[in-house]
């Protein structure tokens, strides 16, 4: 209510409410929520929880590079039946995870649609990349593409059209949500940044990127609705709705999926949680107007799997594609009709849907695929697809799909390097008392850990309890089926033969922190170096229960730490780990080493012995305690009323080292920290105008992908000197941080990333780390002109190693 007096007293309208639209195969009226505000003749502040719709869904225009392959979309929709409309919207039961038909007379061979965001993930003979999170702690601009390009190339000769990722929803407001590690960073910018570079490496390799999950989509308990076990379409119970304010939105969760616009992604998931009382998939504030409106997205939106719950009022959303197609709970009962398919030509011919927007759907659909030439010469689908995929077995096809060409081929190339080399990348050193790795050739190792090992099953992760085997990556939708993996503990052996040493080791944790490791150790003699391998789960549909290491992972290193003095320890996490032994005078090294893909083993090796030298740096914030994190999932609900799962963002702005920083709380290892095996220096920092009189409010211009192209000028240069100053050849990151002026507004966080860039040096070597920062980059989002604005003052500009080793700064005054 305070909120409510406030806006009025600003004197702006709040506006607040629902839309009645035609809903068939739904309940009721449809609830259409969200702090998007449509311009009106008075400015207008709006309220969280609420908002006014927005319609009419915006038409493709193809603007900023599409325009000669929307002509071709037009053409070739113009010779469709409203049946054949409708199929080309509607996701069928098929040998692909989505699969739309194909349409001979058209010479259309349809569209197949494939997880995920680290590998192709129904298909034999391909890669298993290393995970989002992975990437993300490599803040290697260069590498992300890489990633990108070498994906998009495993998916294409797999004969996928659509690869289904990047993520940058889940951004991280929460270090328990469980897919999490499908992302790259809790930072908007880092993250942003990621999925331009990766969305484009696909897109370079001829298939469509998914950016998802768009918007929100911070949790995964009660992401989706329940329903009445006897009536299956009946829900009791209404999915969380993610309560985000305009600000928090804009400047948080919206600004990666902008980059991702920005880079002509294909496509765009809708979410499974509702957004500020309204469903991701049918809220028309979202979807028109923030992604298709004010970021001008020329592509498709596709539903999450299950994700839509009714029909016209789903389109008139701004919704263009229904997967999988089926209904039920989750989306998937196929054979049961769905809201989309028949129901969309049902209600074209009685005029409750006009044909224009259906004709849009398909036009958005159809102009990337011409634009990526996707009609000329495109590999035909694996026919093994079809019997590896357990989510639509071919007992459940309804219509006719044309399976041929090589079956199981194997489109792995070279990419295992490449795998190795990122494992590397994205892994952070922590810990490293005196001088501890790189490893000298030691002689006698022991490893300790369920980590270190095989696991139980040969490829698949998908485990609700995976107690023995090392982690890859995690579980769900998001995960790989291997080829082939290389374990912490072969590399290991691997490499000690090569020294003459050997390695003994310890698999099962219960023993290890039970028993006296002395007893264990004695008929082996005292180890060189005793390697500590820990791991945490994570997977979609759950959230993390807790932010330790799994299977009493502390209680291991303090039984491993009291006897052996050289303890190493490694972590394969799916982020978050609080590490309470870290200050244990016995444990040496500690490395994060995420989520590194199918050369694991070797990626580590080449890390503990110096081949590599360390370079990631973290994507997070490692705080003291679980509990200091400030937004934990939304649980326990005990109440029974239909939409009492809300989930109030009430921290706004402030989540990871936004909220550490601007209370001034102690954290164990801060964002972007991360230790080398060689040191740096930073010196000279300059900051310089790009152009003159630079004023508050961008220049109207019409809208691109991205939004308004003045929030993308660059307007400011940095540059700073990075030295090695160490003995060996590695890799420093610089990273750049704004303050803005203290005339921005109440919430604002003391200090911001908004530029890195990761240097490679050879010892004595100096670079110069240069960054360019844009509009956006020195801007807030203002609620009340609906506009980001550049407040006027000083801003501080800083520079460093991590969010709280900044070596060296500036002042400089944008705005007169």
């Amino acid at each position: 209510m305070a909120a409510i007096l406030s806006s009025l007293l600003a004197g702006s309208v709040l506006l607040s409410g629902s839309v009645n639209a035609q809903n068939f195969g739904s309940n009721g009226p449809v609830e259409d929520a969200f702090s998007y505000v449509q311009p009106l003749n008075t400015t207008i502040l709006t309220e969280y929880g609420s908002s006014p719709p927005v319609y009419p869904s915006p038409n493709i225009t193809g603007v900023g590079g599409w325009e000669a392959a929307l002509e071709k979309a037009r053409a070739w929709v113009a010779q469709l039946t409203t049946e054949e409309k409708a199929d080309m919207v509607t996701g069928q039961a098929g040998p692909c995870v989505g699969n739309i038909v194909a349409i001979p007379r058209l010479n259309f061979s349809g569209l197949c649609l494939q997880d995920g965001p680290l590998a192709i993930r129904v298909a034999d003979f391909a890669s298993v990349f290393a995970a989002g999170v992975s990437t993300g702690a490599s803040w290697d601009k260069d590498l992300m593409y890489e990633r990108g390009l070498a994906m998009g190339r495993e998916f294409k000769a797999k004969g996928a059209h659509v690869a289904l990722g990047p993520v940058a929803g889940p951004l991280g407001r929460s270090a328990y949500a469980g897919r999490n590690w499908e992302g790259f960073s809790s930072d908007p910018y880092l993250s942003g940044v990621a999925m331009e570079k990766t969305i484009t490496g696909h897109q370079d390799a001829g298939v469509q990127a998914c950016a998802k999950h768009w918007v929100g989509n911070e949790q995964e308990i009660q992401r989706n609705p329940v329903y009445d076990p006897n009536v299956t379409t009946v829900k009791t119970s209404n999915a969380i709705s993610s309560n985000i304010d305009d600000r928090t939105m804009h400047e948080l969760y919206m600004w990666p999926f902008a980059n991702a616009v920005k880079a002509k992604a294909a496509s765009f998931m809708c979410s499974y949680q509702r957004i500020n009382g309204s469903y991701g998939c049918q809220n028309s504030a979202s979807q028109n107007g923030l992604l298709k409106t004010e970021l001008g997205f020329q592509g498709y939106v596709m539903s999450d799997w299950g994700a839509t719950h009714t029909g016209v009022a789903a389109i008139e959303a701004g919704l263009d594609m229904n997967m999988p197609g089926g209904l039920g709970p989750y989306g998937l009962n196929f054979g049961v009709p769905s809201f989309f398919g028949g129901n969309i030509t049902i209600a074209v011919n009685n005029g409750s849907l006009d044909t224009s927007r259906v004709d849009d759907m398909v036009i958005r659909i159809m102009t990337p695929y011409f634009w990526l030439n996707q009609d000329q010469n495109f590999p035909s689908i694996d026919p093994s697809s079809a019997d590896l995929n357990t989510f639509s077995p071919r007992r459940t096809w309804t219509r006719n799909f044309t399976l041929t060409g090589e079956r199981s081929r194997d489109v792995r190339s070279n990419h295992a390097e490449l795998i190795r080399r990122h494992g590397a990348a994205g892994s952070v050193l922590l810990k490293n008392k005196n001088g501890t790795l790189p490893l000298k050739a030691p002689r006698n190792i022991a490893v300790f850990g369920n980590d270190a090992g095989e696991p139980t099953q040969s490829s698949v992760l998908n485990q609700n309890n995976y107690e023995f085997g090392t982690l890859f990556a995690g579980g769900g939708s998001g995960t790989g089926q291997f080829s082939y993996f290389v374990t912490p503990l072969q590399a290991l052996q691997s490499r000690a033969r090569q020294d003459g040493g050997l390695v003994h080791y310890w698999l099962n944790n219960t023993l290890i922190a039970n028993s006296n490791v002395s007893t264990l150790l004695i008929p082996r003699g005292q180890p060189d170096v005793c390697i500590v391998m820990l791991k945490t789960w994570a997977e979609e549909a759950d959230d993390r229960p807790h932010l330790s290491s799994d299977w009493d992972g502390d209680a291991v290193v303090e039984s491993v730490a009291s006897y052996c003095a050289n303890t190493v320890v490694v972590t394969h996490s799916s982020g978050v780990n609080t590490l309470p032994w870290s200050d244990h005078p016995n444990v040496t090294a500690i490395l994060a080493a995420h989520f590194p893909g199918e050369e694991s083993g070797n990626s580590l090796v080449d890390l503990l012995y110096g081949d590599v030298n360390p370079s990631g740096h973290l994507p997070y914030t490692i705080a003291m305690n679980g509990t200091d994190y400030n937004a934990p999932p939304t649980t326990a609900i005990n109440t029974t009323g239909f939409d009492d799962w809300q989930s109030w963002f009430d921290e706004k702005l402030e989540i990871d080292y936004r909220y550490f920083d601007a209370k001034n709380i102690t954290v164990r290892y801060e964002f972007g920290f991360g230790l080398s095996y060689t040191t740096f220096n930073m010196s000279n920092l300059e900051v310089s105008p790009l152009a003159n009189n630079i004023t508050s409010f961008p220049e109207n211009l019409p809208i691109q992908p991205g939004g308004n192209p003045a929030l993308w000028e660059s307007i400011y240069n940095a540059s700073v000197s990075v030295s090695n100053t160490g003995s060996v050849a590695g890799a420093a990151v610089a990273q750049l941080y704004v303050g803005l002026p203290s005339s921005a507004p109440a919430g604002t966080p003391p200090r911001q990333l908004r530029g890195f860039e990761k240097l490679h040096l050879e010892p004595g070597e100096t670079q110069t780390a240069a960054f360019e920062l844009m509009r956006r980059d020195l801007s807030y989002w203002d609620i009340i002109s609906q506009q980001w604005v550049i407040p006027e003052g000083e801003f501080t500009i800083y520079v460093g190693f991590s969010s709280r080793d900044l070596v060296v700064h500036d002042t400089v005054t944008v705005v007169g």
